[in-house]
C-alpha cells in the first residue's frame, strides 16, 4: 500500500472516462475515453491493501456475484498502477484474466461491489474497472502482450463449439498447453456474445475484439465460421459424430441464447424483435458498411424496450443512434433505491439505482429517464399493414401470495397506451437452444442448462465438457472467462490421463 492515506484525500472519479453523452451518440465509437496517466495512478492509490480484500473473492452472496469470479489480484495490480509499474502490472493482471479488455469495457464489476470503500453510506469504491482497463491498453501499445505459442504440440485435438467469452478463453489456454484447438462458430464471425450481442461503442469490435482473435489465430488457434453443429436446417451442417469423431476432446461453450418471449395478444405483429435480433443487425450493418435492414431500425421511430438490464441499455443507446423519435425502456420490476438497504449489506452486490450510459444518453437528447418502473404490457395494437403502432401497459405492485411468494398485481385504472412502431424484447434468456444437446443426448437440468459438474466441466457423454452460459444459465462475460478457464484445465487433465493409458 504505497499511499496509506489516498482513500481518506481522494475522491473516486470514474465518470471522467467517458466521453459526453449528447456528443457521442452521434457515432458508433467507443464511448470510453480514458483517464489521463496521473489521475488513473491517484484513482489506483486509493486501493487500501484491506487485510482481507474481497474484492478479488468471486463468491455469490444471495444469488449475486461478489468480487471477481477470475481473482484478479487487485490490490497488487493497483498497487503497481501506482507507482507507475505499468508493465509489472500487466503481468499480474494476465495471470488470471485472458482478456481484460473485454471486461475492463463490459463487466458491471463485482469487484467494485465488494471494495471495503463502498462500506459506506455514500459508497466511493476504487475505480478497479478503469485501472483494469488502462493496464491492458497500455499494454497493447507498448507490445507487452507477446504470442504464448507453444513450444511443442501434444498431438491433441479439442473442438470448442461456440467462440464467446468461455470459448476463446478456454480456446486460449488449451492452445498455451499445446493441444491443437479448432473454434466451431455459426456466426459470420468469431466473438459469439462479445461480437453480436454487445453494440460498438460499448466493446469496439475492430480495434478491441478482432484484435484479440486475430492475436489467438497468431497462436495457433484456428477459427471456422458458420458452422452449425447439429442443426443443419440452418445452415451448412457438422454432425455431432463427425466433430467427436475427428478430436480427442468436444467443450460446449455455446452460451445461453434462447430469449424470453412475451406472450400477449399482437406479439405477433410487425416491428416487435427480441432484442438480441436487433443488436446483431446493428452490428452487422456496422461492420459491413451497409444501411442494415429497414424492419430492424429504429429511425424516425417511437422505440419501446420490454426489460432492463444490459441488454435493454444497450438497446436504448443503440435507438438513440440510429435516429430515433423517442426511446423509453419499461421495467416490471421496482425501481432500485438510492442506496444500500439492510437487506443488502456489504459485501453483497450493491442492488442499487444506476444509470447507465443508454440512459445517460437518453437523458441528455430526452430530457428525462426512459425507465418507467412497476409496469407490465397487457398488449400490443398494430395498423392496416400489422405493423405495432401502440403499446397497451398497466401499472403492478408486488405482494406476496399466499404461498409467500412475490406476483405482480395490477393497479385498476393505472392503464396507458403508448406510440411504438418498435418494439424490443429484453427479458433475458430462458437458457441455451437445445437442438445440440438433444443430437448429443446429453443430460439437462430443469432450466435446460447441460448438466456438467462444476470442477470436472464433464457432461453424461465421455469426452464432452461444457463451460459458460450453457451450464450456468445466463450470467456475465467476467463468470464466462472464468468457466473457458476452469473448463480448459479440465479438458487438459482429461486429455492427459486418456495419453496415459
Amino acid at each position: 500500500m504505497g499511499n496509506p492515506t489516498a482513500f481518506l484525500r481522494l475522491n473516486r472519479e470514474s465518470s471522467l472516462s467517458e466521453r459526453p453523452p449528447a456528443g457521442r451518440v452521434a457515432d458508433w465509437n467507443d464511448f470510453h475515453a480514458g483517464l489521463d496517466e496521473q489521475k488513473l495512478r491517484d484513482q489506483a492509490s486509493r486501493c487500501m491493501d484491506c487485510g482481507v480484500p474481497f474484492c478479488h473473492n468471486g463468491a455469490m452472496l444471495s444469488g449475486m456475484a461478489t468480487g471477481c469470479p477470475l481473482h484478479n489480484l487487485i490490490p497488487e495490480f493497483n498497487d503497481l498502477a501506482y507507482h507507475g509499474h505499468w508493465e509489472k502490472a500487466y503481468r499480474r493482471l494476465a495471470r488470471t484474466n485472458n482478456f481484460p479488455e473485454f471486461t475492463g469495457h463490459v463487466c458491471p464489476a463485482p469487484c467494485e461491489g465488494a471494495c471495503t470503500l463502498g462500506n459506506r453510506h455514500s459508497p466511493q469504491p476504487t475505480t478497479i474497472k478503469n485501472v483494469e482497463y488502462s493496464i491492458i491498453e497500455k499494454a497493447w501499445s507498448e507490445g507487452w502482450v507477446l504470442l504464448r505459442t507453444p513450444a511443442r504440440r501434444t498431438g491433441r485435438t479439442v473442438a470448442i463449439v461456440g467462440s464467446g467469452p468461455a470459448g476463446l478463453a478456454a480456446a486460449d489456454q488449451l492452445n498455451a498447453l499445446g493441444h491443437s484447438v479448432t473454434v466451431y462458430e455459426r456466426a459470420d464471425r468469431p466473438g459469439g456474445l462479445l461480437l453480436y450481442g454487445i453494440p460498438n461503442m460499448k466493446l469496439d469490435k475492430r480495434h478491441i475484439l478482432h484484435r484479440r482473435i486475430a492475436h489467438l489465430q497468431k497462436e495457433g488457434v484456428t477459427f471456422v465460421c458458420n458452422a452449425h453443429i447439429g442443426d443443419a436446417a440452418t445452415g451448412p451442417g457438422l454432425a455431432p459424430s463427425q466433430l467427436l469423431a475427428t478430436h480427442d476432446a468436444v467443450l460446449l461453450c455455446t452460451g445461453a441464447t434462447q430469449p424470453r418471449d412475451l406472450a400477449v395478444p399482437g406479439r405477433a405483429l410487425g416491428g416487435v424483435h427480441f432484442a438480441i435480433d436487433y443488436l446483431t443487425a446493428a452490428t452487422r450493418a456496422l461492420l459491413d458498411g451497409t444501411p442494415g435492414n429497414p424492419r430492424l431500425t429504429a429511425k424516425d421511430k417511437d422505440v419501446v424496450v420490454i426489460g432492463g438490464g444490459d441488454t435493454g441499455t444497450d438497446c436504448v443507446a443503440t435507438a438513440l443512434r440510429q435516429g430515433c423519435r423517442k426511446v423509453c425502456q419499461i421495467e416490471i420490476m421496482p425501481g432500485p433505491p438510492a442506496s444500500r438497504q439492510p437487506g443488502n449489506p456489504w459485501p453483497e452486490w450493491p442492488k442499487t439505482l444506476k444509470t447507465d450510459y443508454g440512459q445517460e444518453e437518453a437523458i441528455a437528447l430526452q430530457g428525462a429517464d426512459p425507465r418507467t418502473y412497476l409496469t407490465t404490457v397487457k398488449a400490443l395494437s398494430g395498423d392496416a399493414q400489422n405493423r405495432v403502432g401502440g403499446i397497451h401497459t398497466i401499472q403492478v405492485q408486488w405482494r406476496k401470495n399466499d404461498k409467500g411468494q412475490p406476483v405482480p398485481v395490477e393497479q385498476p385504472g393505472t392503464e396507458k397506451e403508448l406510440p411504438a412502431q418498435l418494439v424490443l424484447l429484453a427479458m433475458g434468456f430462458a437458457g441455451p437452444e437445445q437442438n445440440l444437446p438433444k443430437a448429443l443426448k446429453l443430460d439437462t437440468d430443469p432450466r435446460g442448462n447441460i448438466k456438467a459438474d462444476f470442477a470436472r466441466h464433464a457432461t453424461s457423454l465421455p469426452k464432452v465438457f461444457a463451460a459458460g452460459d450453457c451450464r450456468r444459465g445466463q450470467s456475465l462475460v467476467v463468470w464466462a472467462i472464468a468457466e473457458g478457464r476452469a473448463a480448459a484445465t479440465a479438458v487438459d487433465a482429461y486429455l492427459n490421463a486418456t495419453a496415459a493409458k
